[in-house]
């Protein structure tokens, strides 16, 4: 019991059993926790069929309401902690996410990375069946968030991501306070104001095929105006856990990225 991967769901009915197989297709010994958010389409009706056959590696966690993917994923997170988890993942259930990139994320992490990053935007990386606008307005806001943060991270919102544990347990969750995409990058500025070592994997985003995007007008406002507001905050908000120095001992990370281009 070493590698989780959490996928949030909201009405994902077309693509979550063939996301399942596909990442227990893999050879790694994956588990997955999926924590939908009573998903109207009968999304987590699917899951439930789906219990018996992968039992012990399956999970759902059901919850009242679209709570946000930030409040899932932070869900997610201390329930992976609580399981004992070494390795854990985000990941998207349209397959916009090719799960046999879990792998390498994986191997980053276990080469000393304490996150690791599926990037679109390293040397190797690329975005497939998008249109020249959403292409434009994603890479305006990288650039956008890179410039306000500092952070060294190319693709800061990108939702491809594996954490070691050391790194969620030493991150005060109870403090990361955006629930859209700009929480992806609220993680990823923690991580790095902590010290942990982040690897950019380079892979290939592939728009979804089914079901519908969640982006919308709120989602965009709350990334152009939640980096003003985290790096402000950055001056006063202290990330870190309140934990024994012995744990801290343990770590033993420098503050440095690596990136991992392609060839």
């Amino acid at each position: 019991m070493e590698k989780l991967v959490i996928i949030p769901t909201f009405n994902e009915k077309e693509n979550i059993e063939k996301i399942i197989d596909a990442v227990f297709s893999l050879q790694l010994n994956f588990h997955i926790l999926i924590v939908d958010d009573n998903s109207p389409d009968g999304t987590a009706a699917i899951i439930k069929t789906l219990l018996p056959k992968y039992n012990g590696q399956l999970f759902l966690e059901e919850r009242t309401g679209k709570l946000g993917l930030g409040t899932a994923y932070i869900y997610g997170f201390k329930w992976a902690i609580d399981k004992g988890y070494q390795y854990i993942f985000e990941m998207d259930a349209d397959f916009s996410h090719n799960p046999a990139d879990l792998e390498r994320l994986y191997q980053a992490c276990k080469q000393g990375a304490g996150v690791a990053v599926g990037s679109r935007y390293i040397n190797g990386g690329a975005v497939a069946n998008w249109p020249t606008n959403r292409i434009i307005l994603s890479k305006g806001a990288s650039l956008y968030t890179r410039i306000i943060t500092w952070m060294p991270v190319k693709d800061p919102t990108a939702g491809f991501v594996c954490y070691k544990k050391e790194v969620l347990e030493a991150i005060n969750l109870d403090e990361i306070g955006f629930v859209g995409y700009a929480f992806q990058i609220e993680m990823k500025f923690a991580a790095w104001k902590l010290g942990f070592k982040i690897a950019e994997v380079p892979i290939t985003f592939i728009d979804r095929e089914l079901g519908a995007s969640k982006m919308n007008k709120g989602i965009v406002k709350e990334g152009i105006l939640g980096v003003l507001k985290l790096r402000w905050q950055s001056m006063f908000k202290n990330y870190r856990k309140k934990v024994t120095n012995t744990v801290y001992d343990k770590l033993n990370y420098q503050q440095q990225d690596v990136v991992l281009e392609g060839k």
